[in-house]
């Protein structure tokens, strides 16, 4: 049942399902199993490792219900041999909240209340559709406790609707017209109009709900949360009691007549009610999925943009009345000096802000400025084109986005404990330009600004989701031991904080590692450990050269092998792609390191430890700075900053993004905007509408 269920989670087949569950059950992290486990789970990726572990989970949680939902009846003493096996071999979570509805501890219901009465009796008799006179089995009901036969009928037709509502094929038939049919109806709540009119679309609004986007419902179920608006979900009344009819009401009696009258209060009163509740539920599961799945793609696509490399920069966090703070770094990213340049109002010091940072640049060597793009980042990145300098340097606007909540977060008090919180932003915009992973890995990953109603969504999924993403990222890209900050070591497969702490205390006070091998004298640092995380760790300074490459130690022998087998060294291996075509790949193929794993050393060996991030190009925006400059038909260069599933965020220099609609993004029929465009992609878009009261800038890539 184990692998039935799993497989109805996600279909792959049961021997990949199998070793993967052991290798997550041995500690094995995802980004390890996919890069160095791939014989042992016939190649599965970081994707369907991760489907496998939530779908793992679940699982989990589901046989963790069935047991105490078998262990509460049995305290009732109902639990039947044949409710039993329902229950244990329930493989759904709302069929198996169905088989517990009887049997849960209810309050004091309309039905408790008539049974109370001794009016169960009657509601079987009916049940039955028996021909005869209802007044005259109802008036043997009548006594203290039950005054009249329109008493005694009313109580039989409350426990009847409660038996109609805890009906499995009842909630099933209701169920399916609610997944498939049902309509969510948006009205605006009275007299909030004005405080509402960023839910101006949903004021009198309705459409199917399962073919409402995520980013819809989830507008407005926070539209409904804030007071703003009432929401209901409906299917076709009408087309519902009609299937309740046609499946409880077999005869035509008077009985029958009273069957439908409970069957309509049934409806209305407690399954309509309870079935909705159970489809907003999943509206908001589904809409969350979708929006983590978005929100944790930009995430990627942001920490696995172009880093600049090992340059020395200048780095300018821009301000109008407290001043432009000034960093200089060095290719590490350590701060050689930091001041303040005041360019703006009040002062206005135009000139000696820019003979400043002209002597900042020859004097520390630098190769390249990059200029935060928030408050006055254009009219700073225009003061610093204008300054001629002796050698041409690369001038970026970086995007600040969490700069400010990482300047005065623990970690980087931890790091600059003597400087103000406005230094270390400039120096996090500085190392962000270098580095984006390693930055960015410091900052809350929900606070980097790349997703959308995430205050909305599940946030322990969220949570979960976006790690994942920053430790897939950051194992993909490789994580050089030596220079690496606690937070970025804290992703590596296998480390975590404590042991992130004890690599930096190691280093501090042996000087740094000079082998993979030495990892292992780091305290609490065992094997199972070392062999999760020393692929991902990269030594430059170890004599052994695949100590700076994604080759494991494990398959350091076969290395040599081919070294060996070949008369030559590996560093030859690495230098001479001659060499490696000559490989007898087959040769030393095993039952421990198939095809794919022993590919993938060659691959290595051919780029030993390059950074697989695209190379960063300069960008320039178009000299406009404010949306007011805008006119409609202008072209204009962009950057791509945030991607979601109606469109793309763009921002094009006028301290406002302009947004390009999915139907705008291409001359074709697109689903999915991932489809077109990539974050920080540079793109080129048209204006076609400016709305400075609604702040809103439209814009078209459609542009022949």
């Amino acid at each position: 049942m184990f692998i039935q269920f799993i497989q109805s989670q996600i279909s792959i087949p049961e021997n990949q399902i199998l070793a993967a569950q052991k290798l997550f059950d041995e500690g094995a992290t995802i980004p390890f199993i996919a890069r160095y486990r791939k014989e042992k789970t016939g190649g599965l990726d970081e994707v369907d490792l991760e489907k496998l572990q939530k779908a793992f989970k679940k699982y989990d949680e589901l046989e963790s219900r069935k047991k105490y939902i078998l262990q509460t009846i049995e305290e009732q003493g109902k639990l039947s041999n044949e409710l039993k096996m329902k229950i244990s071999s329930c493989m759904d979570e709302q069929v198996l909240e169905d088989l517990y509805l009887p049997y849960k501890v209810k309050r004091k219901t309309k039905a408790v209340i008539a049974r109370e009465k001794g009016l169960e009796p009657l509601a079987e008799w009916l049940l039955k559709e028996q021909n005869g006179s209802i007044d005259a089995f109802a008036s043997k009901f009548i006594n203290d406790k039950v005054g009249s036969i329109e008493e005694a009928l009313q109580g039989a037709k409350d426990i009847i609707a409660e038996i109609i509502n805890e009906n499995i094929e009842a909630r099933e038939i209701i169920r399916n017209q609610f997944k498939n049919y049902a309509i969510v109806y948006s009205k605006l709540v009275k007299k909030k109009e004005a405080e509402a009119s960023s839910f101006r679309d949903y004021f009198d609004s309705n459409e199917k709900l399962n073919q409402a986007p995520s980013h819809r419902v989830l507008a407005m179920f926070r539209g409904e949360e804030e007071g703003f608006l009432k929401l209901s979900i409906e299917p076709n009344e009408e087309i519902c009691l009609d299937k309740l009819d046609r499946f409880f009401i077999k005869r035509n009696t008077e009985a029958s007549e009273q069957i439908r009258l409970a069957l309509e209060d049934s409806y209305k009163r407690l399954l309509a009610p309870s079935i909705e509740n159970e489809t907003r539920a999943n509206a908001k599961l589904k809409a969350d999925k979708e929006a983590i799945d978005v929100f944790a793609e930009n995430l990627k696509q942001l920490l696995l943009s172009s880093p600049l490399g090992r340059k020395r920069i200048l780095a300018i966090d821009p301000g109008i009345r407290t001043g432009c703070k000034v960093v200089c770094l060095n290719e590490e990213g350590t701060l050689l000096h930091h001041t303040v340049i005041y360019p703006f109002e009040p002062r206005n010091d135009k000139q000696g802000a820019a003979i400043t940072v002209q002597e900042l640049v020859k004097r520390y060597q630098i190769q390249a400025i990059g200029i935060g793009n928030g408050t006055a980042g254009r009219e700073t990145e225009s003061l610093v084109r204008g300054i001629r300098f002796e050698n041409t340097l690369q001038v970026f606007l970086v995007n600040e986005s969490g700069a400010s909540i990482y300047s005065a977060s623990e970690i980087a008090r931890e790091e600059f404990p003597d400087l103000d919180l406005t230094v270390r932003g400039a120096i996090s915009i500085g190392r962000r330009l270098a580095d984006p992973l390693a930055e960015l890995v410091k900052i809350d990953p929900k606070s980097i600004g790349v997703g959308q109603y995430q205050h909305d969504v599940n946030q322990n999924q969220l949570k979960e989701s976006l790690n994942q993403t920053v430790l897939n990222c950051v194992n993909k890209v490789g994580v050089h031991v030596n220079t690496a900050s606690k937070s970025l070591l804290t992703y590596v497969s296998g480390i975590g904080p404590q042991l992130a702490q004890n690599i930096i205390d190691y280093r501090n006070e042996k000087g740094g590692f000079k082998s993979r091998n030495e990892l292992k004298k780091v305290a609490r640092l065992g094997d199972k450990a070392f062999e999760q995380c020393a692929g991902f760790l990269r030594i430059p300074e170890s004599k052994h050269i695949l100590d700076n490459t994604a080759v494991h130690p494990e398959a350091y022998g076969i290395v040599e092998s081919m070294a060996k087998d070949l008369n030559c060294k590996i560093e030859d291996l690495i230098k001479n792609e001659t060499l490696r075509k000559s490989i007898q790949i087959n040769k030393y193929i095993s039952t421990e390191f198939g095809l794919p794993s022993i590919k993938d050393i060659i691959e290595e060996l051919a780029k030993p430890g390059r950074d697989p991030r695209e190379k960063l190009e300069e960008f320039q925006f178009a000299n406009i700075k404010k949306p007011e400059d805008l006119e409609l038909g202008m072209l204009v260069p962009g950057i791509v900053t945030n991607i979601t599933k109606f469109g793309c965020f763009v921002d094009i220099g006028v301290k406002q993004d302009g947004m390009v609609h999915i139907s705008q993004m291409a001359d074709r029929f697109i689903n999915d905007p991932a489809e077109i465009v990539k974050l920080q992609q540079h793109v080129q878009v048209k204006i076609i509408e400016v709305d400075l009261a609604r702040k809103r800038i439209s814009l078209s890539m459609k542009i022949k």
